[in-house]
């Protein structure tokens, strides 16, 4: 819970309404034109019509409008396609004629402002809430908080706008996975290209209950039939390399605009990556294609999931243009990739990075499939890069907007296991 106590300080205005200047430059036409024609009665309503907007001034001129308002997001935090609620809580302290107008600015991408007319509150105080439904990750900025005060006939306008905003953080929608690539060995750090030895006297294989992903190769009959429930060894000798989860987020390499855009998708299905392996106790980062680390075990400091989810809801795309900054990595990390359009020269610096690293898992967006009339030039054709990627021994899935991220992840994991990559 969250909240904000604005003050009216900041900016306060008198002036008239349009629906005012109209009647005014009405009552100055009507005016000139009866001295022209030497029409007094017609005079007479000129003046009559241009003193209303005077009046209304003078009445509105006696406004005073102070409001303490006190407002709170329930949750701060969220993420795509989740409720949440606004309250905002008014004390008023000032006076005015006829009904208030207030007018709270929030972000089109949540809707565009929310107005109330409400009467004026004495020393009680007064309750408004709004919900919010996000539709796109981002951090919002709510406020401020317009008063509007104007005569009965709304010629004139006392205005005032209260300091204050408020964050909403809106996180990527986060869809749970299954499996893992490759199994039990997603992860295990190796040397020289093989599995580490073990230390001589120390036991090299221990058990535990069967996961979903794991290769059934590794079943160890022996305890699976001692109790009753499928069992797969581990080599917990093996060092458990850090796991890198890689997000290309170039903005000339996705299409579409919007939440229905390729990078949107890119962001959800990294973030859900993320969360499914740290759920998995495994060391995971997530980095980006231009060298930031935003979360994850990096020089010995680990960080929160929540951590990665804020610093995705605040992504941009970035003006890069090829992989030449990727972040670094040790000789046991994994890698899984979730890239956009890639052409010829970004795949080269993408399979010479990781050569140096671990195994490579890539899924790649055919994102022309995202294009609309307005991105101009069509995005390359993934089955190349895949075919290139795979040759170097990674294994690859390439989604559409069509094809949900639990389901791409399901045939990342199942290709990787039989050592193909995974074509659509």
């Amino acid at each position: 819970m969250s909240g904000v106590r604005c003050y009216g300080t900041e900016r306060h205005s008198r002036l008239l309404t349009a629906r005012g200047w109209c009647l005014l430059a009405a009552g100055a036409v009507t005016a000139l034109c009866a001295v022209v024609v030497n029409e007094r009665d017609l005079l007479r309503a000129a003046a009559f019509v241009m003193m209303l907007p005077v009046l209304a001034g003078v009445v509105v001129a006696g406004t005073r409008i102070r409001l303490q308002v006190a407002r709170e997001v329930l949750p701060s935090r969220t993420s795509v396609g989740a409720d949440c609620q606004v309250q905002l809580t008014l004390r008023g302290t000032g006076r005015w004629s006829g009904r208030l107008l207030l007018e709270e600015m929030v972000p089109r991408a949540l809707g565009g402002p929310r107005r109330a007319v409400v009467a004026q509150p004495q020393q009680a105080e007064m309750q408004l809430s709004y919900p919010l439904r996000p539709v796109q990750r981002a951090v919002h900025s709510l406020g401020p908080l317009i008063a509007r005060a104007t005569d009965p006939l709304g010629l004139a306008q006392y205005r005032r706008t209260f300091a204050g905003n408020e964050r909403l953080v809106v996180r990527p929608a986060v869809l749970p996975l299954v499996g893992l690539p490759g199994g039990g060995e997603f992860g295990a750090g190796t040397v020289g290209g093989g599995p580490m030895a073990a230390d001589p006297g120390q036991d090299a294989v221990v058990v535990r209950s069967y996961r979903q992903g794991d290769d059934l190769r590794r079943v160890h009959w022996r305890t699976t039939a001692r109790r009753d429930e499928l069992m797969v060894r581990v080599e917990e000798w093996a060092h458990r390399g850090e796991i890198t989860v890689l997000l290309d987020h170039r903005g000339a390499a996705h299409r579409g605009a919007g939440p229905a855009s390729s990078l949107e998708y890119a962001v959800s299905l990294a973030a859900s990556v993320y969360v499914h392996l740290r759920q998995r106790s495994m060391r995971v980062r997530l980095a980006t294609v231009d060298g930031a680390v935003l979360a994850g075990a990096s020089g010995g400091a680990d960080h929160p999931t929540e951590t990665a989810l804020d610093a995705l809801a605040a992504l941009c795309a970035t003006d890069q243009r090829d992989l030449a900054n990727l972040p670094l990595t040790a000789g046991t990390h994994d890698v899984v990739a979730i890239l956009g359009a890639l052409g010829p020269g970004t795949v080269e610096q993408l399979l010479l990075h990781q050569a140096r690293t671990g195994r490579g898992h890539a899924i790649l967006l055919d994102v022309a499939a995202w294009a609309t009339d307005s991105d101009g030039k069509l995005a390359p054709n993934p089955g190349k890069a895949a075919r290139l990627l795979i040759a170097a021994g990674w294994s690859v899935a390439v989604a559409g907007p069509q094809h949900s991220p639990p389901a791409v992840w399901s045939e990342l994991c199942a290709g990787s296991q039989r050592g193909l990559g995974v074509q659509r």
